[in-house]
């Protein structure tokens, strides 16, 4: 199969009308400044149609340019893609080898529209695992990207919430033995500084958004997602909209944000 040219966009009926009122439903002073998404669902997606599970990443690259865009029209300031787990380095090598080739190209490919629209591209995770192809073409669009002031589209690859916290742990670890760190000067706000996160505009997300019908978080952001609203769907990624997006940011919005305190605390505030 020729990833080069099967990923190609889907072309999705939208109905305006709803998506205009989806967006003007929106409160754009109380939006979610960073909103994370579980991806789940791609190969379940092309199963249920008889393909390769291939064609459902490949598809899932084409929601991916959607919601990208949709996130940066209404004024998400992040958004953080789940879109390759340390774990699924054990998944059968073919698959494996196929998604990192289609996420070279696929970056490769979207580097111009990125910077039309203003997105600079970012990553966290173990990058020198990833092999040397994508590694290059994730680099070159790094590097295209930097200057652009609009949403942040952080790709995690290779990451796991456990992963960055045990090496956040090793790095702290080292400074203590090394006297450049006190013990006592270790806090949560420290910590969370030493995690692939401390670069992103805004570290913890507000939105988590997950895909795929599965209620769990599967080692994803552990430690920043401690008080962010969590939203699931049905929805396999492939078939998740726009509308899809918005309506998970207008039920965000009808939410309380307690982060620990009562009612009547926040109302007083």
């Amino acid at each position: 199969m020729s990833l080069e040219n099967d990923a190609q966009p889907v072309i999705m009926s939208t109905d305006n009308t709803t998506m205009e009122k989806l967006l003007e439903s929106i409160d754009r002073n109380r939006l979610p400044r960073h909103v994370a998404i579980i991806m789940d669902g791609n190969g379940r997606w092309a199963t249920s149609r008889g393909l390769e599970r291939s064609q459902g990443h490949i598809e899932g690259v084409n929601t991916v340019r959607r919601i990208t865009e949709i996130a940066s029209e209404v004024g998400v300031e992040c958004l953080t893609l789940y879109a390759f787990s340390t774990e699924n380095w054990n998944r059968p090598k073919a698959e494996v080898d196929a998604l990192m080739h289609l996420i070279g190209i696929a970056i490769q490919r979207e580097t111009p529209d990125l910077i039309k629209n203003n997105v600079r591209l970012t990553m966290i995770g173990d990058f020198g695992r990833m092999p040397e192809d994508a590694r290059k073409r994730l680099q070159g669009c790094f590097d295209d990207t930097a200057h652009c002031t609009g949403l942040v589209l952080n790709l995690a690859l290779s990451y796991s919430g456990r992963w960055d916290i045990s090496r956040a742990a090793r790095d702290i670890a080292r400074e203590v033995a090394d006297g450049a760190l006190n013990p006592d000067e270790i806090d949560e706000s420290l910590f969370a500084s030493r995690l692939s996160t401390a670069k992103l505009p805004v570290q913890d997300p507000d939105l988590l958004i997950r895909t795929g019908g599965e209620v769990r978080v599967s080692n994803f952001l552990l430690w920043e997602i401690t008080y962010t609203e969590i939203e699931v769907t049905d929805k396999f990624w492939p078939d998740f909209t726009k509308e899809d997006f918005l309506k998970a940011i207008i039920s965000y919005q009808k939410r309380e944000r307690r982060f620990g305190k009562t009612s009547q605390q926040i109302t007083n505030q």
